[in-house]
């Protein structure tokens, strides 16, 4: 049995399907074939349904495809190791960041880090929290920055950055902008500009305004902090930022208000997969980002 038999195994599990497998893995679909064939004969099982409509796993299929898996990942977690061994610290690193205040918070750590490590890769993908829980869990990040901290472990190792309560954002012309602080109950009736659904923080809002005995009229929804901003200065609503974002709006026509009976807070954390290898260039980006919490004067520099 060849480990890349696996793989191709794996693969076609997961698109369910020879010439998807063949392209995703860059190979030709008779080779793809060939492998599955081989792989059958050797467990002396069929592993696929074939049909003219779907290719669909066999119960055999299905619990080959779970210990694939495991032998893959101790595989790849071997070559990782090794390569620490040897002192190949080239690399890449796939972090995922919500866009609202993801890059704001992580820039500087992310120059030290590069120049620190010049030939390791870093990729961003701006998502939100419940996409970067997702692609943690299914391997396409490394690590991830989230807008509310694990209560539970969930298969993440988690790390508390920062707690940061959310303020009301207004029109200066809006009647809430008169008071020094806000009742939830008090935006009853105002238009709502929110978090997209895939931030924690929508969840978190809407929460709020339920446990408060009302739903809001919600008018729009975005990833974007500019954007959101933005929408308050046209007057066609209200939205909610964290208060480090809200000390540096830089727009004359909207302010910010602390909420007075509402304790919704932006609990920034980092998390990666638990009880996975992570590489070398990944332990240190979390070892830098340890050390920034720490000493956040000399990160910062």
């Amino acid at each position: 049995m060849d480990i890349r038999h696996l793989a191709y195994f794996s693969e076609v599990a997961k698109h369910l399907s020879f010439s998807k497998a063949a392209a995703a893995l860059y190979v030709s679909q008779p080779s793809i074939s060939k492998a599955i064939k081989n792989l059958e004969m050797d467990l002396g099982v069929p592993l696929f349904y074939r049909s003219t409509k779907q290719l669909e796993l066999t119960d055999a299929g299905k619990a080959v495809l779970t210990n694939a898996q495991n032998v893959l990942e101790s595989f790849q977690n071997l070559k990782s190791e090794l390569n620490d061994v040897m002192e190949i610290k080239k690399g890449e690193i796939r972090i995922g960041i919500p866009p609202i205040v993801g890059a704001a918070f992580y820039s500087k750590l992310i120059i030290q880090f590069k120049a620190m490590y010049p030939e390791i890769d870093i990729r961003l993908t701006e998502v939100g929290t419940k996409m970067i829980k997702q692609g943690i869990e299914e391997g396409s990040l490394d690590v991830g920055l989230v807008c509310s901290y694990p209560k539970h472990s969930d298969g993440f190792e988690a790390m508390k950055l920062l707690k940061d309560p959310l303020m009301l954002v207004v029109h200066q012309e809006n009647r809430l902008a008169a008071q020094p602080n806000i009742r939830i109950s008090e935006t009853a009736g105002e238009p709502l500009i929110l978090y997209r659904k895939d931030f924690s923080l929508h969840d978190r809002i809407l929460e709020e305004y339920a446990r408060q005995g009302f739903t809001p009229k919600i008018v729009c929804e975005s990833s974007q902090k500019d954007f959101l901003v933005e929408l308050v200065e046209a007057k066609l609503g209200i939205t909610f930022l964290p208060s480090k974002i809200c000390g540096e709006l830089g727009h004359s026509a909207v302010v910010a208000r602390p909420l007075e009976d509402a304790d919704i807070c932006l609990e920034l954390g980092l998390i990666w997969k638990s009880e996975k290898y992570a590489p070398y260039c990944v332990r240190k980006f979390i070892e830098m980002t340890q050390q920034m919490i720490l000493h956040p004067v000399q990160a910062a520099e």
